[in-house]
Parts: structure tokens; C-alpha cells; sequence
């Protein structure tokens, strides 16, 4: 018989770690880490990362990094303030303090720098706890772009010529822009850059992205002569660019947030020992421009080992996804008194829930939030939607699946059922 491993370790990918308070890693994701959709041929979020990396074929492709960081890398390197809600426990995934599970690509920005590599894509899973719906799952994928240049004379050359080579393509594309300026009062120059040069560097990121945006869309959401693709940029705010934006592509009807981008904040390259240079960095989440290039309704299915999903797709190929048979859901209500003083974070219940029933659940709503008058204690009820992608749900089963998350709920969180 195999030992039992200590209760005071967690064994993520093969490897045993010491857990501590800030440990909050769940079996569910832990499962989760081998897989690297991104990877596997024929799957659409293969498929997507090949068409970025093709429309960037000088750039280095990476896409096999770690996805288990330190909060040094993932926040501070990045200029993360110290109060910033991503390093919490409610929203980030903790192996113990000193280790996590990347919350985004970013976290290898500084590592990818120092080694050297100055134009590059790196694709890749990052984990966030978040909460249960068809559009939200724990577990997702990104693709982060960055180039940078010297900060002189030859690299800003570079960039000026690069600058007349996309606008001269996009000049004969059918697309129309929606721009904004590439630096404003609220969208600064950081005050160790020329602002000659962060203009430069904003407009080759625009163009660049403006371009990248006619190869994924353009042909795939309608745009005709008369009706051009149409994209458009809005200011932002992030803690590793300055200035920042976020790029929107129109698609049936509503504007879609694909990107966010920006000048790369200064203090990051000196992390990275490359100060002399400046540089643009851009990141995208893949399900989210999957789901709207393969109209794919839940993104659970990315997950779904189900012929009926992965046949439809072949390496290479954008098709539109055929739904099979949707079956019936089955809500159940959960309601509980909380412990009292003690409170209980929705994400805290949507992995306990994850845990327990894995992508049976389609989605988890707080229903009612109630404080009693007089004894002050506080009730809480969440609507649990049991649907499987893959097959027909019987009450029994759902019954089941929901005595075990109350189960588990007074277990973990001394909860009081109603």
C-alpha cells in the first residue's frame, strides 16, 4: 500500500510542497495543471494560439514555462501595489506564501526579458478563483506579446519603419479605427521615457495589434466592403504599462473586450536588466476570442472530453460549433446559518462547490443574503444549476452531488444548514 502523504504537504505536478495559512489550492485545479489545452493538436485553443504565433513569425513562440510562481515574480517584479485585491487568497491560487499558480502570463515578463529574448509570444494556463457561470471558469488560457527596442537613435529607426510597413497594410485593409491619442493627462508618458519615443512605441503597438485583430476577424465576423471590420481603442489602467489601452472588436451587435496593452512600465525592464530598452506588451485571454470565432456557447466545453465536442475540430481550421443535444438542469438551493463573526467568500464556496461536482455545475447565484435582527446572524443561500455537457442528469444524481456539498460545507466552514 502506497504511504500516505503528510497532511501538512500538498503534491502539485509530482512534486510534494509545505502547506501553510496562505495554502488554498483545491484537488480540482490540482488536476487540472498537466493538461495545457493550449498544447494539444485539433483543440480549439491549439488551434487559436498557432494563428496568433503565425501572424507574429519572428517573434519566439514559448508556451511550456511553469505555471507554479512566486508572489515575487507574479505581483512585486510588476510594480503590483502591496494592497492590490489579485494577492489575496479569495482571488489567487496559493500552493503556501512563497509559492502560487500564475494569475497571468505576465508573471514570466521579467525571466523572458533577462534571458535575452526581445521580440517574443508566450501561451500559457493561469489560475484565478473566480465564480461558476458559462462564461467564468478558474482555470484559463492567455497569449502575451511584447517586443522591445534601445531607446536610441537605431531603435526608434527600427520602430519608424516598422510604423510605415503596417500602416501601409492596414491603409488597404478593411477596417476602421477607432483611435485614441497615444498619450494623454490620463494616459501619461512615465517620466523616465521621451515622449517622442513613447508615441513611437504606442503607435507601433496600435498598429500592431490593429493588424493582428484584421487576421483573427476579418472574414469571421461578417466585415464586408460595406461593412468593415470595425475595432476600436479606449484608455486603460494597468500596473505594469503606462499608457495603457484596451482594444474592442464589434461583433453582432455589442463591442467585445479582446486585449489590454501598454507601454511597458519602466521599472519592469530594470527588473529584467534591460534598461536601456522600451517596449510594448499586449495580453489576451484565448476562450474568450474562441468562444466568439467558434460560437461555443459554455466554457466548460473546452474541458469536455466528449467525441461529440472534439471531433468537430480540426488543427489549422475555425468552424463553427455544432451544439448537440442539451440536456435539462437540476437547481438545487443551499441555505445556511454562518458560524458567528465568521464570513464566507463566494469563491471559497464555488471551489468547495468545483470540488465536489466538477463541471456537472453549470453555474452557482447567491439567491438571498439575510442578517437576522435580533440575534445578528447571518444566512446565506446559493442556487447550485447541476446540468452535464454530456449526458442526462437524474435528480437522484443531483440530490447526491448537493448532500455532499453540504456535507462538505459543514465540514469545512462549520456552517449551520437551514
Amino acid at each position: 500500500m502506497a504511504a500516505q502523504r503528510p497532511s501538512h504537504c500538498v503534491t502539485v505536478l509530482g512534486e510534494q510542497y509545505p502547506t501553510d495559512h496562505m495554502t488554498n489550492i483545491s484537488p480540482t485545479i490540482v488536476s487540472k495543471l498537466p493538461l495545457k489545452l493550449h498544447t494539444q493538436p485539433s483543440h480549439p485553443l491549439s488551434t487559436l494560439r498557432a494563428l496568433i504565433e503565425s501572424h507574429f513569425p519572428t517573434y519566439a513562440h514559448l508556451s511550456s514555462l511553469s505555471p507554479l510562481v512566486t508572489p515575487y515574480q507574479n505581483f512585486d517584479l510588476l510594480s503590483f501595489p502591496a494592497d492590490h485585491p489579485g494577492r489575496s487568497v479569495t482571488d489567487s491560487y496559493y500552493v503556501n506564501k512563497d509559492l502560487m499558480l500564475r494569475t497571468h502570463t505576465s508573471a514570466h515578463e521579467v525571466e523572458v526579458f533577462e534571458r535575452g529574448e526581445t521580440k517574443w509570444l508566450l501561451t500559457a494556463d493561469v489560475y484565478r478563483r473566480d465564480e461558476i457561470d458559462g462564461s467564468h471558469y478558474p482555470v484559463f488560457h492567455q497569449t502575451e506579446g511584447a517586443r522591445i527596442v534601445s531607446a536610441n537613435p537605431a531603435g526608434m529607426k527600427e520602430i519608424e519603419e516598422d510604423n510605415e510597413r503596417l500602416a501601409a497594410h492596414l491603409e488597404r485593409s478593411n477596417i476602421e479605427i477607432e483611435d485614441v491619442p497615444h498619450l494623454s493627462p490620463i494616459n501619461p508618458c512615465q517620466p523616465a521615457h521621451d515622449p517622442k519615443h513613447t508615441e513611437l512605441i504606442a503607435k507601433n503597438l496600435k498598429l500592431s495589434l490593429n493588424s493582428l485583430m484584421l487576421h483573427l476577424f476579418a472574414g469571421r465576423v461578417g466585415a464586408t466592403a460595406q461593412n468593415p471590420l470595425r475595432v476600436r481603442w479606449i484608455e486603460a489602467t494597468f500596473p505594469w504599462t503606462t499608457p495603457s489601452f484596451e482594444v474592442e472588436v464589434f461583433f453582432r451587435g455589442k463591442w467585445l473586450e479582446i486585449l489590454g496593452c501598454g507601454v511597458i512600465y519602466q521599472p519592469t525592464l530594470d527588473n529584467a536588466n534591460v534598461s536601456d530598452k522600451l517596449g510594448w506588451a499586449f495580453g489576451l485571454g484565448l476562450e474568450r476570442i474562441a468562444m466568439v470565432l467558434y460560437s461555443i456557447p459554455d466554457i466548460r466545453l473546452f474541458w469536455s472530453q466528449d467525441p461529440r465536442f472534439l471531433s468537430q475540430f480540426k488543427q489549422g481550421e475555425i468552424t463553427t460549433f455544432k451544439p448537440y443535444s442539451k440536456y435539462p438542469a437540476c437547481f438545487k438551493d443551499v441555505s445556511f446559518w454562518l458560524p458567528e463573526g465568521q464570513g464566507l467568500h463566494e469563491n471559497d464556496f464555488c471551489d468547495l462547490v468545483r470540488d465536489v461536482a466538477g463541471d456537472v455545475v453549470e453555474d452557482v447565484k447567491l439567491m438571498d443574503n439575510f442578517t437576522h435582527p435580533k440575534t445578528n446572524r447571518k444566512s446565506l443561500c446559493y442556487r447550485i444549476n447541476y446540468r452535464s455537457m454530456d449526458r442526462s442528469l437524474s435528480n437522484d444524481e443531483a440530490n447526491s452531488l448537493n448532500a455532499q456539498v453540504v456535507s462538505c460545507l459543514r465540514d469545512r466552514f462549520g456552517v449551520e444548514i437551514r
